[in-house]
């Protein structure tokens, strides 16, 4: 199963999302075609009322915890409840990278 897969399929599985979509970044930065290491993780979810931002972004690294430990080098998260969603169902394009030999 690729990386991309195993993502969305257990953040589905844990937090039940009302809206989910896991974008593979990595084809932004300086690595191989194809490679799946830069993950931008868009997730509305009930889990998350009440619980500030880091609490969100912990549970959604927790539940990522093996494929952060075997590959995934960098996650992006926007957490949001369905409230949040409602009110403002828009995400925030993410930067070219400025890393490695982009420099």
């Amino acid at each position: 199963m690729s990386i991309s897969r195993a993502i969305t399929s257990k953040l589905q599985s844990y937090f039940l999302p009302s809206f989910l979509d896991v974008v593979n970044e990595s084809y932004m930065h300086n690595v191989p075609k194809g490679s799946e290491t830069h993950f931008k993780v868009f997730i509305v979810s009930e889990k998350f009322v009440g619980k500030p931002l880091i609490k969100r972004h912990r549970e959604v690294n927790t539940v990522l915890a093996e494929e952060l430990q075997s590959g995934v080098h960098a996650l992006s998260i926007v957490a949001k409840t369905p409230s949040q969603w409602e009110s403002d169902p828009s995400f925030v394009k993410s930067p070219p990278c400025l890393g490695g030999s982009k420099l």
